[in-house]
């Protein structure tokens, strides 16, 4: 074959900015080798790859678009005219050249790794990351172009299907492994970042650079604490990166000769498990693993008695632990669980999701479902450590992501205008994980964290924290806890904006407060509507009725959380169901 024409200038993307002190300790560590993101099509090597060089302050360079400027052909069309085993060869040259042509970060095509000598070449000069994908979010990726020679076939999907049982084993020999899902690429960045951090060695210069600017290098590893004083059931909530993998450290500091039984979800475990029982094994901790099925649905009787069994079993005492990895659901079976077992044992809350790390994870509620209606079940019971690793947001698909917002604008809506002031102009930030994100949990967890002090079992002012989800709660009943219809942050959404139009309503809230309200939750990508829940019926006696389940209800009579204007919610007792019936009649009228 003959050699392969230079690179042209419009497949490199070169990136000038000034590296910030993360970037630069990360650079440095790095010791001039590239990243080489690996992966089958459509896991978003190219969209995370030129966020990451971003990031960093490195060249950027996709290998395929580098074969197709040289070529001066697409990969289509190298394909037809010339056949896979000619476009491997290619392939093969440009990325051996490119790898030793200055430090940057490189995407490669999806088979370039798969090769024995490319993947070889890489090894020398590189350090490998696979973006590993599920197969339905590769599809709903690769639908969108229709420059995929390999999937110009009858039945695409098997296709891909084929490619994963082939070429998964051999991206799992790269460097490192980063699930890409649906969220944000950003936060597919900070979670690379962040694996990269804790993984990297720290050589002399580096240590000689810590001695010298340990501030600098201590702000780009933030870890925020929110103590949260509920005298000798105090604890500490502590928000930043690889907390997970660390978790093992704090729990051997704070609880020294304790056991523990990891209770999480099957989708959970399969992206961080590994990483908490590595840290448990380092520090010595004895531990057990107790999996459910993903979804509301495991937040009932059945499942709750088999925790329950997991945790005796593996003869767990009274003073070891139970550890929460995982949602909201996890969350709260876990923690019901912990508060049920020997008469209560020690639970640390690691959570996985914006919305429980937020919300759920704070405060003491466990419980499980009824047929009835929700967390109908449970107890207080105060967690003894949270651990809110935002490493681990990068695997949230975006719609989960988002539903977690809502919980955070929640607290802007409750008693914060600035906060809520401060998200309307900063909320982008928060999606692309940039320290807009560790404040926004941070404000939120310190907000929770007064009024549980304040009012831990809900006599009082806890009822603020509530805020749309009688709503919110009622659409969940009703649609039988269905995650693909609706999801609790989605709940919570379309409650507050029912709470702020039915107080408008009566007369209580500013319009002007009111659309201000819904105008941000719309802006983010949030339902605001009863009627944009997939397959509703329009039934507001159905709506009524399942609010009467509510656990505010007291005496038969309806409480609801209403507001006065943006940060000014209150407890509003009493409220009459037929002026509750004609809101939702008007809410459900098209």
């Amino acid at each position: 074959m003959t050699s392969t024409p230079p690179i042209q200038a419009e497949a490199l993307y070169p990136v000038p900015q000034r590296r910030d002190a993360r970037a630069a300790s990360l650079v440095r560590r790095l010791k001039g080798r590239s990243i080489v993101l690996v992966g089958i099509m459509g896991s978003g090597k190219t969209s995370v790859g030129r966020r990451l060089a971003a990031r960093l302050g490195l060249d950027f360079v996709d290998a395929d678009a580098a074969i197709e400027t040289a070529a001066r052909m697409t990969i289509a069309e190298i394909f037809k005219r010339h056949g896979e085993t000619f476009f491997r060869d290619r392939e093969h040259h440009v990325i051996a050249r490119l790898i030793t042509e200055g430090q940057k970060v490189l995407a490669t095509g999806g088979g370039a790794f798969v090769r024995d000598d490319t993947r070889n070449k890489i090894g020398e000069s590189g350090l490998s990351i696979w973006l590993k994908a599920d197969h339905d979010v590769l599809m709903r990726r690769v639908r969108k172009r229709s420059n995929r020679p390999l999937l110009h076939t009858d039945d695409p999907e098997s296709t891909m299907q084929k490619l994963i049982d082939e070429r998964y084993p051999v991206y799992a020999l790269a460097d490192y492994t980063i699930h890409s899902g649906d969220g944000p690429h950003d936060l597919v960045v900070e979670h690379i970042l962040a694996k990269l951090e804790h993984s990297l060695p720290i050589d002399s210069s580096e240590a000689q650079v810590s001695a010298h600017a340990p501030s600098e290098l201590a702000a780009s590893l933030p870890i925020k604490k929110v103590p949260v004083e509920l005298g000798a059931r105090r604890y500490d909530i502590l928000i930043g990166p690889h907390l997970i993998e660390e978790a093992g450290q704090h729990i051997a500091k704070l609880f020294p000769g304790s056991a523990c039984t990891i209770v999480t979800d099957r989708n959970v475990a399969e992206r961080h498990l590994p990483s908490l029982e590595a840290g448990l094994d380092g520090a010595g901790i004895r531990h057990t693993r107790c999996i459910v099925e993903p979804g509301e649905a495991s937040k009932s009787y059945e499942m709750f008695s088999q925790v329950c069994d997991s945790i005796i079993e593996a003869r767990m005492e009274r003073r070891d632990l139970v550890i929460a990895l995982g949602g909201g659901v996890i969350g709260d079976l876990a923690g019901f669980a912990a508060a049920s077992v020997r008469r209560g044992m020690r639970f640390i809350q690691i959570p996985t999701t914006l919305l429980s790390q937020v919300d759920s994870s704070v405060g003491g509620k466990t419980g499980i479902n009824s047929k009835h209606g929700k967390n109908l079940i449970g107890a207080f019971h105060q967690p003894s450590l949270v651990l809110a690793d935002t490493g681990a947001l990068a695997t949230l698909p975006t719609r989960e992501f988002r539903a977690g917002y809502a919980e955070v604008a929640k607290y802007g809506l409750i008693d914060s205008p600035e906060f809520f002031s401060w998200l309307e102009k900063n909320w982008r930030g928060i999606f692309g994980a940039g320290q807009e994100l560790v404040h926004a949990i941070g404000t939120s967890c310190t907000s929770k964290a007064s009024v549980v002090i304040r009012d831990e079992t809900e006599q009082g002012d806890r009822a603020l924290l509530n805020l749309g989800h009688t709503f919110g709660h009622a659409l969940e009943a009703l649609t039988h806890f269905d995650g693909s219809r609706l999801v609790h942050g989605e709940g919570v959404a379309i409650g507050m904006a029912c709470a702020f139009r039915f107080s408008h309503r009566l007369g209580i809230c500013p319009r002007e407060d009111m659309e201000r309200a819904v105008a941000h939750l719309v802006a983010v990508g949030l339902p605001t509507t009863i009627r944009a829940v997939p397959g509703w019926s329009d039934d507001a006696k159905a709506i009524l009725g399942s609010m009467y389940q509510d656990k505010k209800v007291e005496r038969g009579a309806l409480t609801f959380i209403l507001v006065k204007g943006i940060g000014r919610s209150f407890v509003a007792k009493n409220i009459r169901g037929e002026d509750v019936l004609a809101f939702l009649e008007e809410e459900l009228t098209p």
